[in-house]
């Protein structure tokens, strides 16, 4: 792959030569200014908060994911200044003539009239390098009206460009033609492999305890990796140092309580939130002794601890757990969760040297049953990950910071065992585990050239496929050509990828710019689906002797501008992306409880091209957003379509939000969502034929057809209670699908009842309108 080779080399030079710069640029005596930014009211850090010597413009630094932040300058007198997009901007004089420690706390805004959907300064999308990157608070969503009222991450970024919703309700999400599955979903730096709660509905993430997160569509930086199309990084609240608080929510689906405050008189704080549905609480209410005795609930829970040791040292304790139940009595159920677990050591080297070392659990599991006396079975799955990262971040000069670390994560998946009673039809099934090591070190590197920013880096990239068991090789017709036996911990496979990774800003003056992006990843984990949508018992397996691992190269370019004192944002991207050894089905396969589930499938190439388009207002009574997404997402196998490109699933040529948000009184705020895009690609019969009196439809071209356009209003109005208590509240009232749009959820084929000759087309909505209300609390 000598292309991979020379361009591996070339961004090690540049990295090289950005490290050497730095130094020599340390030729006079500097000295350091560092320290950590937080909250003055609740003792949280602030991720990004803009940190300069307003004597030397070039000198400024953005607090890192801890709050942490470092400058450097020459020996002088400077004034530093600390701002913060929602809190008081602070200045302070100081005398630099040796390393100094200066801890900021910021003091927030009385009442800030925008919607912050972005924690940056105002003009970072215009001069920050990153391409493809939004980041969302909590607040930036309170007011977004979604589904039954819950607030939901996942559900927001579906509103911005680039991002597809994966379903009507759904909080499932495709980032630029990539699957589902090629979203990395980071909760404090630990995988979450089903996001979902109740089939997709809602997520698991309940916004109570989300602090910040972070998207990247493209162009992601190289201390990511594993997944090919995104990375949603989420980081959870580190707790109140100052006081004690308690807030929730009760709505018609859900309530929700988040208790937290200090540890040791500030030197640590707490955070604990829970969730929990009742829609099986008005299931008992039915005079149906079934439905009455049935089971749909999910609950969740969220924490988080910190201790601060020393100056230097500071640890942090974080998990997350939850769980979905639903079952009809006597006939099924469906049970699935996921736990989290993330123990992390920032360590402070020394004034310039940023150190983190984490440890991280995740465990993805679900358990089908059926309960029939004839074929009663149960179907078990699991996939755990044991992950310990090895971060540093040098801030080795005001135009360079240098990060990088290894990477060391062990993979193992029970894909699917089948046990049944001794009187059941269903026989058992033991289906071989299977583990893996997946390895990664990186470097990166943000240098600023005047004009010129760039961020540019190099992952390296390996998995190796691990015994014991016994590992079958298949030839093109899916029929096995060998198989081998290995023991314990013996290598069966492995691949090495490397991954280059640039970004580039040019600014063409203080209010725009030009970017681009050239990103390279790898995907050694992969989800096998043969629905319409994805499902929490879809089959996750490994990269192996017969699945290569997915690889994409993504190109992009960009242009951005800030109007009017950075009141009003515009930026529109366009974007490439080539991907290989891309996996499809074939035609009625058989993937659950399939030990030779690798025969069913098929390997071929994709790619996806497009144009997004955003513009916000961010200040004002009245502001909100436009997200345009026109794009195309293609699919090619040698056996499907006579090697030719077809549309993939989540193709969709227009996708369109509107978000508004009017603030017309101090209680009182009112919102909207308004968004449209062109129906999915799907694969419809073509004809039909008859086989002992019955009608069998037959398939031509995959995903020839489309689905109806999809459109939806959603509307909110908010009411805060009054001002200057202790105790704080508001009712938050909604519609979602204000005008009752019978959206498309599925469409089936049949004969006509009154002509059978004659094929209909019979289609399902899933939601009509739905109101909902819920009353939330803070004291």
């Amino acid at each position: 792959m000598p292309r991979v080779t020379h361009c591996s080399a070339l961004i090690f030079v540049l990295i090289t030569l950005g490290i050497l710069f730095s130094y020599r640029s340390h030729a006079q005596p500097r000295f350091s200014v560092n320290g950590i930014v937080k909250d003055a009211f609740s003792g949280e850090t602030l991720i990004g908060a803009n940190v300069k010597l307003l004597e030397m413009p070039s000198a400024g630094a953005a607090s890192n994911t801890y709050g942490f932040y470092s400058i450097s300058a020459a020996t002088g007198q400077y004034t530093i200044q600390i701002s913060y997009t929602g809190f008081q901007t602070q200045t302070r004089s100081i005398v630099l003539n040796q390393n100094l420690t200066i801890n900021i706390d910021l003091n927030p805004l009385n009442q800030l009239n925008e919607v912050i959907i972005s924690s940056r300064p105002a003009n970072e999308r215009v001069t920050d390098p990153q391409m493809g990157l939004e980041k969302l608070n909590m607040e930036s969503i309170k007011n977004v009206p979604v589904l039954f009222g819950e607030k939901d991450i996942l559900k927001t970024i579906q509103l911005l460009p680039g991002i597809k919703s994966a379903g009507e309700g759904n909080s499932g999400f495709y980032v630029r033609g990539g699957s589902s599955d090629q979203n990395l979903i980071l909760l404090d730096e630990a995988n979450v492999y089903n996001a979902s709660h109740l089939l997709g509905f809602f997520s698991t993430f309940n916004s109570d305890a989300i602090k910040d997160v972070s998207v990247y569509k493209g162009g992601m930086p190289s201390q990511y990796g594993g997944r090919l199309a995104s990375v949603l990084d989420i980081r959870m609240n580190e707790g109140n140092r100052n006081k004690y608080t308690a807030e929730g929510g009760i709505g018609l689906i859900a309530s929700r309580l988040k208790l937290e405050g200090p540890v040791e008189n500030g030197k640590g704080s707490f955070m604990v939130s829970g969730r929990r549905t009742y829609a099986d609480l008005f299931l008992k209410l039915s005079s149906d002794s079934t439905l009455k005795s049935s089971q749909l609930y999910f609950y969740d829970l969220n924490a988080k601890a910190n201790y601060k040791i020393n100056s230097k040292n500071t640890i942090y304790l974080s998990g997350y757990f939850g769980q979905d139940v639903l079952g009809i009595k006597g006939t099924f159920s469906l049970d699935w969760g996921n736990t989290t677990a993330t123990m992390r050591w920032n360590h402070l080297i020394n004034s310039k040297i940023f150190s983190n070392t984490t440890l991280i659990y995740s465990d993805y599991n679900y358990a089908i049953e059926n309960f029939d006396n004839r074929s009663d079975f149960k179907v078990t799955s699991i996939i755990k990950d044991w992950n310990l990262k090895q971060d540093y971040q040098y801030f080795s000069g005001n135009n360079h910071t240098l990060r990088f670390g290894l990477n060391a994560n062990h993979h193992q998946i029970r894909p699917g065992n089948i046990t049944s009673s001794e009187t059941s039809s269903v026989n058992d099934k033991q289906i071989e585990k299977r583990k893996g090591l997946e390895f990664a070190a990186y470097v990166s590197d943000e240098w600023k050239i005047n004009k010129l920013n760039l961020v540019y880096g190099l992952r390296l990239s390996s998995f190796v496929l691990i015994g014991p068991g016994t590992f079958f090789t298949y030839d093109r017709n899916g029929m096995v050509s060998s198989s081998e036996s290995f023991t314990g911990g013996k290598p069966v496979k492995q691949y090495f990828v490397p991954e280059p990774r640039i970004s580039a800003s040019y600014q063409l003056a203080e209010n725009k710019s030009l970017k681009t992006s050239y990103t390279r990843n790898s995907q050694y984990l992969h989800l096998l689906s043969n629905s319409t949508s994805a499902l929490p018992t879809d089959l996750w397996v490994m990269s192996s002797n017969n699945i290569k691992p997915q690889i994409a190269d993504q190109v992009a370019w960009g242009y951005y501008q800030n109007f009017a004192e950075n009141k009003y944002e515009l930026s529109a991207e366009v974007y490439y992306k080539k991907m290989r050894n891309q996996i499809e089905y074939k035609n009625a396969a058989n993937l659950r409880g399939n030990e030779k589930v690798e025969s069913e499938l098929i390997f071929g190439d994709g790619r996806a091209y497009g144009l997004e388009f955003f513009f916000k207002k961010r200040l004002g009574d009245f502001n909100g957003w436009i997200g345009y997404t026109l794009s195309r997402t293609e699919r090619k196998f040698a056996e499907i379509s006579d090697n030719n490109y077809f549309p993939s699933k989540q193709d969709r040529t227009h996708d369109l939000s509107l978000v508004g948000i009017y603030k017309i009184s101090n209680r009182w705020t009112f919102s909207g969502t308004f968004v449209y895009n062109t129906g999915n690609a799907i694969t419809f019969p073509s004809g039909k034929y008859q086989v002992d009196e019955k009608t069998m439809f037959y398939y031509t071209e995959r995903n020839g057809y489309r689905m109806p356009d999809y459109h939806r209003l959603d509307v909110n109005a908010t009411l805060d209670g009054k001002p200057g208590k202790k105790y704080q509240s508001s009712w938050t009232f909604g519609f979602y699908n204000a005008y009752n749009r019978h959206n498309a959820y599925t469409i089936d084929f049949q004969d006509n009842p009154d002509d059978p000759s004659k094929t209909q087309a019979v289609q399902t909505a899933l939601f009509g309108v739905i109101p909902s209300v819920t009353w939330n609390f803070k004291f």
